[in-house]
């Protein structure tokens, strides 16, 4: 069956202030030509057409260095499966500063979780959004292995229908857990929706960091519907928010495509200079140790 193909992201521009030395990128995705690394059968789109690989590391370190950006964590895409390479492959040609965030299924063994951690990832994804390969259960029964090579669980779901649920394991687990784009509540985006509380209590306690990010999947530039979830959740510890564009903004099922500069001044719009620097330099420089 043919797949659609994801759109290209717009050319970069920087923010409209200029980002602190260090500051930290903290959610991407890398692709491919259609060749070059194998797509998973399950994929609900192809990546956008003409650029193969070597393009694709141009254009996101066009995207760093036109942002201000010196550090990075390449996140996995689902339209790749489990195989993990095309992310191998752009972390270790960033090099220093750049971590990777994959995928790994529940019966991974230690020999992989070995390998994992060579690569320089520095945590697995969790998606309850898109589906995956890594269930709850997989990733409590895993979390303990994780602690000792120092690596985390990253997760994607909706704080409506999972936070409530999930709260008392993750109190639990011996590793924390990154709730990726605001934990991405599906219904209205108030501060006050089901699961905000017990995400921002999760987040006083120092159990959860959550990426203040893809805001543009939730409503549209520029995201000022936004700003009182994304207050709150700072408010709740500044230490434990982290920033991330999504580039190249994948799967936009209907969302507009944004232009990062917007989402980045959507964040400078509702912290402080000094949450700000947190967020973007101080709070990732922790969590992935670079």
């Amino acid at each position: 069956m043919d797949k659609p193909d994801a759109l290209m992201p717009p050319a970069p521009r920087g923010p409209s202030k200029p980002l602190p030395k260090g500051a930290c990128d903290a959610h991407v995705h890398l692709v491919a030509g259609l060749d070059e690394y194998t797509l998973w059968e399950g994929r609900v789109e192809n990546p956008a057409p003409g650029p193969d690989f070597a393009q694709w590391m141009n254009l996101y370190r066009q995207h760093l260095e036109t942002m201000g950006f010196e550090r990075g964590v390449i996140v996995h895409s689902i339209l790749y499966g489990t195989d993990n390479s095309v992310t191998v492959e752009a972390v270790r040609q960033m090099g220093d500063g750049f971590r990777g965030v994959g995928l790994l299924p529940d019966d991974a063994d230690e020999s992989a979780l070995d390998q994992f951690a060579r690569w320089n990832m520095c945590a697995v994804r969790l998606n309850y959004v898109h589906g995956g390969v890594l269930s709850w259960d997989g990733a409590k029964t895993m979390a303990p292995a994780l602690a000792d090579r120092n690596l985390h669980i990253q997760m994607l779901c909706h704080a409506d229908q999972h936070m409530d649920q999930l709260a008392d394991d993750i109190c639990a687990l011996p590793v924390p857990v990154v709730f990726d784009h605001i934990a991405w509540p599906s219904g209205p985006l108030s501060a006050h929706a089901a699961g905000i509380d017990t995400l921002c209590a999760l987040l006083a306690e120092g159990h959860v960091w959550v990426k203040l990010s893809a805001l543009y999947r939730m409503c549209e530039a520029p995201y000022t519907d936004a700003a009182e979830l994304v207050a709150r959740l700072v408010k709740a510890n500044p230490e434990r928010c982290l920033w991330g564009s999504d580039w190249p903004h994948l799967m936009l099922n209907g969302a507009s495509m944004p232009h990062a500069a917007d989402l980045l001044d959507a964040l400078g719009a509702v912290v402080s200079d000094a949450d700000r620097h947190a967020i973007l330099v101080d709070n990732p420089a922790r969590l992935f140790g670079f």
